[in-house]
């Protein structure tokens, strides 16, 4: 259970309750951020003295005792267990089954969408009574529906998707897999109309605020912004474990080109050929992908070392044992590997790509989105300059403490809730 929202409630909690219901189309943590963030938002809001519950897609997230779960069943085509499959042949005699199944065949990404059918279905069936919905990046044209049903809805939108499906549009090769990547991310079109609906739309960073503000063509005024909080039961400091001489840690999708992981592994194959340096990628790539055939390209198999997925409790080890971690991403919304590595103490070089700079602050060292030789500069640097190394490690744990909690961002969020509430009314 969180450490941070085990303090008392302040003012916050002396004001009436609310009952919320968080929607997301697939809620596990193991899935990524989308699992991470119910999580510990609805933690914190139930720690505020708030009624929570989740309505949720496969795979379903790990909830607090007292957070109420509402299972979606769907196809779950993107399950490696049955990896585009249908388990069962009886399943597609529901017509949205039919729609999510015909939809992934032609290339295309339908769970969002589908979620949206469902979600509508089952508060039209039930009429639940909530005070606020809350739906989380989904952007459903079932769940733009809701407000039509009297229920105030708020959605957050972590960062604009455009950007991923712009890069990875310039990234496919050959020609004809850039069409395919295009038929992909169809999926934004109904996620545009949904959100110029919805008069309360949450985001992480003043970045993103702008950047979804572009794409999405909305009023900025429409936004609020909420900074996530960070994990703090598996991102700390670990004072009895030494810190090893010349070894970088970063946190990557490694064969996802928007995280920048290339430029870091030409900048460590540039730097040993002057002095011993060390790669740990807490992530794995994809067979014969990208990264992969990038390692043996530069010869660094002997200094890079992937873990695979580990488990949550290993990160901070992980970190403790890491010289400098650093962030080479060409963009972020929000940023989340520098507030977990700055939460551990450990000095941060990052890219000023989207919203870097906000999360990091003063509290590490910047450089340039895919310049290898400027983050080469700055690890050679920083690895020279053990004092600089535990001032901006302590400068970071100190940020992240002061501005960056769950308890924080659910205050912050609650503040939202009640203005959509009045503004419905």
């Amino acid at each position: 259970m969180p450490r941070e929202a085990d303090r008392p409630a302040t003012g916050h909690s002396t004001r009436k309750p609310l009952k919320i219901c968080l929607l997301t189309y697939r809620g596990n943590p193991t899935c990524g951020g989308q699992g991470v963030y119910i999580y510990y938002l609805s933690h914190a809001l139930k720690e505020l003295g708030h009624h929570v519950e989740v309505i949720s897609g496969p795979p379903y997230p790990v909830l607090d005792e007292g957070v109420r779960l509402h299972k979606i069943p769907s196809l779950d085509l993107y399950n490696p267990d049955h990896l585009f499959r249908v388990r069962r042949l009886r399943d597609l005699t529901s017509p949205i089954n039919q729609v999510e199944f015909l939809s992934m065949c032609s290339g295309g990404f339908p769970e969002p969408m589908t979620f949206g059918m469902r979600v509508r279905r089952h508060f039209r069936r039930h009429r639940p009574h909530y005070d606020v919905v809350h739906d989380n990046q989904c952007l459903a044209y079932g769940i733009g529906d809701l407000t039509r049903l009297g229920y105030p809805t708020v959605a957050t939108i972590h960062h604009p998707i455009t950007v991923d499906r712009d890069l990875d549009i310039r990234s496919a090769r050959p020609w004809y897999r850039k069409i395919k990547v295009r038929r992909w991310y169809l999926f934004i079109r109904m996620q545009q109309k949904v959100s110029q609906r919805l008069s309360h739309i949450i985001t992480v960073s003043e970045c993103s605020k702008r950047d979804i503000s572009d794409a999405f063509e909305i009023p900025s005024q429409r936004f609020r912004v909420v900074p996530n909080g960070i994990n703090m039961d598996y991102f700390y400091p670990l004072e009895h474990v030494e810190r090893q001489r010349d070894h970088l840690i970063v946190t990557n999708s490694a064969d996802t080109p928007l995280k920048g992981l290339r430029y870091l592994l030409e900048a460590v194959a540039s730097i040993r050929k002057r002095r011993l340096i060390r790669l740990t990628v807490i992530g794995q790539p994809k067979p014969d992908g990208v990264i992969e055939r990038l390692v043996r390209k530069l010869r660094v198999e002997d200094c890079v070392h992937f873990t695979g997925r580990i488990p949550g409790e290993d990160f901070a080890r992980y970190y403790a044992e890491a010289t400098v971690a650093v962030i080479p991403s060409l963009y972020e919304g929000f940023g989340m590997p520098a507030g977990e590595a700055m939460a551990c103490g450990v000095p941060v070089i990052s890219t000023t790509g989207g919203a870097l700079p906000e999360v990091v602050g003063d509290a590490g060292i910047l450089v340039t989105p895919g310049d290898r030789k400027a983050l080469e500069e700055a690890i050679v640097d920083l690895l020279d300059d053990p004092e600089r190394c535990r001032a901006l490690g302590q400068a970071g744990l100190k940020r992240v403490h002061e501005a960056f909690t769950w308890r924080h961002a659910a205050e912050k969020t609650v503040d939202v809730y009640r203005e959509a509430i009045h503004a419905d009314r």
